[in-house]
C-alpha cells in the first residue's frame, strides 16, 4: 500500500513515510492509493473484541511493518484505556421515537477524549519508526481542545520526539488547558496563541507547506492531517457497524468541526462496512452543514460555544473528502482549494446528494436542552459535543440503528454540563488531580514569525547521535 497526495504533486510513499511526513510536501493531504474492499471478511470479523478487530483491519493499510510487530503496537496503544471493551456503548432512549439510538463512548483513554483512540496508536507508531531509523522529530500541532492533550499523552517522555502544541489563548476549557500545561516532561511545549483555533491551524499548515522550514525543523504532524489518525478512527466505525447492523445498515451521527472523525466513517462505508448514512452534526460554526445544504464552502465568523472543539470555520480534513467528490481529480481539487484560500468561499455548484451524508447545525439552547433531557430520561450525563450529536440524531428518522459518537467525557466541561442538569455531576478523578499542579505555557502572537522563532529556539537536532 502506497500513499498519495490529494493535490497530485507528491511521489507515492509507504506507510511509515506517510506517518512521519504528516502533511504532503505539495501542501495536500495523504490518502491511500486504493481503498480496500472488506465485504468478504465481514462475517469472520463480526463479534471480535475491539483490539482483535483493529489487529485484523489495520494491516490492510500497512505493509511495511511486520504483522507481529504491528499487533504489539496496537495492543500497547489500547492497554492505556480504562474500559475493558476500549469502546463501549450505551443505549439512550427518548430522542428518536421508537428508533434505536446507541452512544459510542470514545472517551475511555488517558485524556478522556476520542482523540486518544488515534493518538495512543500514533504515539506507538512514532516511537517504533523513529527508533528504527535513529531519528528525532519535532511534532507541531494545533488544537481546539482535545487533540493537544491526547497528542501529548501519546508522546510525552519519548526521547525521539519533541511536541509543540498551539492552542487559542482563553478559548479552550480550563480543564482542557490544564491537561496540556500541567505536563512536566521536558519534550512538551505548550504555545498559547493570541487568536482563534483557525489561526493556530493556519500557522501550522503554513509551516508545513514551507518545504525548507519543514525539513530544517524536522517537523511532523499529529493533527488529523496525519493519515495514521484517520486510519485508527476507521476501526471503531467498522467495529460498531458489525456490532449493530441487522437487516438494515447502521447510521452514524458525528459531532464534527474538522471533518476528520466523520471522514473516517465515510472511508469505512467505502470499504464495505454495513453503513447507511453519516450525519454531520455541527454547532453554531456551521460551515460544513451549509456546504451539504447549498454546495458552497464559505468561511464565516468563529462563534465561541460550550462545545469549543467544534468552534472551527475551516475543516482541515475536508480536502480528503473533496478529492473523492471530484472523482480523484487533483487538478479540480487544487482549483477549489485555491479559490477558497483566495476568497474565503468556493462552490461545487449543486449540493452533494444525500447517499452518504446528511448535515445539520445545533444551537446552544438545543445543546443545553439535550444534556438536561438525556439525564432526565436516562440518568446519563453527556458532554456538550456529544449533546450536539444527540440533538442532530433526533431530527432524522432512518431505518436501522443510529450510533452517536460520544467524543469527550462530561467532566471535561463541568460548567456547561452541571448548569444544564442543575447538579454537580460532571467530575472525574483524573481531572480533579490537575487542579493544584503548576502550569507551563508560552503566550505568543498569532504570527508565523513568532511560532518560527520559538521553534528555532527550542527544537532538538533532527538526527540522534549514533552510539559508538
Amino acid at each position: 500500500m502506497r500513499y498519495i497526495s490529494t493535490r497530485g504533486g507528491t511521489d507515492p510513499m509507504p506507510f511509515k513515510d506517510a506517518v512521519v511526513t504528516g502533511m504532503a510536501p505539495d501542501g495536500g493531504l495523504l490518502i491511500p492509493e486504493r481503498i480496500p474492499d472488506v465485504r468478504g471478511s465481514l462475517d469472520g470479523w463480526r463479534g471480535m473484541p475491539f483490539v482483535s478487530f483493529a489487529q485484523a483491519m489495520i494491516p490492510l493499510f500497512v505493509d511495511d511493518i511486520p504483522k507481529d510487530t504491528l499487533d504489539g503496537l496496537i495492543a500497547r496503544a489500547y492497554a492505556t484505556f480504562d474500559h475493558e471493551e476500549v469502546v463501549p456503548f450505551r443505549a439512550v432512549k427518548g430522542l428518536t421515537g421508537n428508533h434505536d439510538l446507541q452512544v459510542m463512548e470514545l472517551f475511555h483513554g488517558p485524556t478522556l477524549a476520542f482523540k486518544d483512540v488515534a493518538l495512543q496508536l500514533l504515539g506507538q507508531l512514532f516511537e517504533y519508526i523513529l527508533e528504527e531509523r535513529n531519528e528525532h522529530i519535532n511534532i507541531l500541532g494545533a488544537t481546539s481542545g482535545d487533540t493537544g492533550s491526547a497528542a501529548i499523552a501519546g508522546v510525552r517522555g519519548l526521547p525521539s520526539v519533541d511536541v509543540f502544541i498551539m492552542f487559542p489563548e482563553g478559548r479552550v476549557s480550563p480543564l482542557q488547558e490544564r491537561q496540556m500545561t500541567t505536563i512536566a516532561d521536558e519534550n512538551v511545549h505548550c504555545l498559547a496563541v493570541q487568536g482563534s483555533f483557525d489561526d493556530c491551524q493556519s500557522l501550522m499548515k503554513g509551516l508545513f507547506a514551507d518545504s525548507e522550514a519543514k525539513a530544517g525543523l524536522s517537523l511532523g504532524a499529529v493533527n488529523s492531517v496525519n493519515w495514521a489518525r484517520v486510519l485508527a478512527q476507521i476501526v471503531y466505525y467498522g467495529y460498531a457497524s458489525l456490532k449493530f447492523a441487522g437487516p438494515d445498515p447502521v447510521t452514524f451521527v458525528v459531532p464534527t468541526g474538522n471533518f476528520g472523525n466523520v471522514f473516517a466513517g465515510y472511508l469505512a462505508k467505502r470499504m464495505g462496512f454495513p453503513i447507511d448514512r453519516l450525519i454531520i452534526a455541527t454547532n453554531d460554526n456551521d460551515i460544513l452543514a451549509r456546504f451539504f445544504e447549498t454546495g458552497e464552502y464559505a468561511r464565516g465568523t468563529v462563534h465561541h460555544t460550550t462545545s469549543p472543539a467544534m468552534d472551527i470555520q475551516v475543516a482541515s480534513n475536508f480536502e480528503r473528502y473533496l478529492y473523492y467528490y471530484f472523482d480523484e481529480d487533483p487538478v479540480r481539487l487544487r482549483g477549489f482549494m485555491e479559490d477558497f484560500a483566495r476568497t474565503g468561499s468556493a462552490s461545487v455548484g449543486v449540493p452533494p446528494d444525500t447517499d452518504d451524508f446528511l448535515a445539520t447545525a445545533v444551537s446552544e439552547a438545543e445543546v443545553r436542552e439535550t444534556i438536561a433531557r438525556v439525564f432526565s430520561e436516562n440518568g446519563y450525563v453527556v458532554d456538550p459535543h456529544t449533546a450536539v450529536g444527540l440533538a442532530a440524531a433526533s431530527r432524522f428518522r432512518l431505518p436501522g440503528v443510529q450510533i452517536c459518537a460520544a467524543t469527550a467525557h462530561p467532566a471535561k466541561f463541568p460548567e456547561a454540563v452541571n448548569d444544564a442538569i442543575g447538579a454537580a455531576l460532571a467530575s472525574h478523578p483524573t481531572l480533579e488531580a490537575l487542579k493544584d499542579l503548576p502550569v507551563r505555557k508560552t503566550v505568543i502572537p498569532a504570527t508565523t514569525e513568532a511560532v518560527r522563532a520559538y521553534l528555532d529556539a527550542h527544537t532538538t537536532t533532527p538526527r540522534l547521535e549514533t552510539e559508538r
